[in-house]
């Protein structure tokens, strides 16, 4: 009967244990099932937030963008100051205004998309150069060097100051 004594709490032990043992697995799967699905919220949340800031990017470039047309200054064209400056009727974006330009070099830009003195005057040397070289040889040998900086006099409303640049100028070259 003495080994008796300690088979039964070797035995209760043993149920004791497994029965314990059984439970911790039970709170393990659990557990491991509520960091999964954790895991998972963080996720989506992450997601949205990604979602969240592409589509502030694209809010903050749209309107940097927009703002940045606005800071550009606005010149208001008077037709009649430019007649009594330069002596003769313009119109409003005329590229032929600008020394070297002519009515085919006009629609050359035109057709490139230069429809305006703004748009001339921050267009590249090359760039210009590459569509008088696209239009044929008549129209690469012109040197576009003086254009953007005569059609931002024009767009600023600086008659005076491209006059007295123009009269300098050899066919629209320093």
């Amino acid at each position: 009967m003495s080994f008796l004594i300690p088979a039964l709490v070797g035995l209760i032990f043993g149920i004791l244990g497994y029965l314990l043992g059984r439970m911790s697995s039970k709170k393990d799967v659990l557990l491991a099932i509520s960091l999964q699905e954790d895991l998972d919220v963080c996720k989506a949340t992450v997601k949205n937030l990604n979602q969240k800031i592409n589509s502030l990017d694209t809010e903050l470039d749209t309107k940097t963008k927009h703002h940045n047309s606005q800071i550009q200054p606005q010149f208001i064209f008077d037709q009649e100051i430019a007649l009594t400056i330069l002596g003769k009727k313009i119109k409003n974006n005329d590229l032929k205004i600008v020394e070297g330009i002519g009515v085919k070099i006009e629609s050359l830009f035109i057709e490139a998309g230069i429809t305006s003195w703004q748009e001339l005057s921050v267009s590249s040397t090359e760039k210009l150069q590459s569509i008088l070289d696209a239009g044929g040889e008549n129209y690469g040998i012109h040197n576009p060097s003086t254009w953007a900086k005569q059609a931002s006099m024009a767009y600023q409303g600086k008659w005076q100051e491209l006059k007295d640049w123009q009269a300098n100028l050899l066919g629209g070259k320093e």
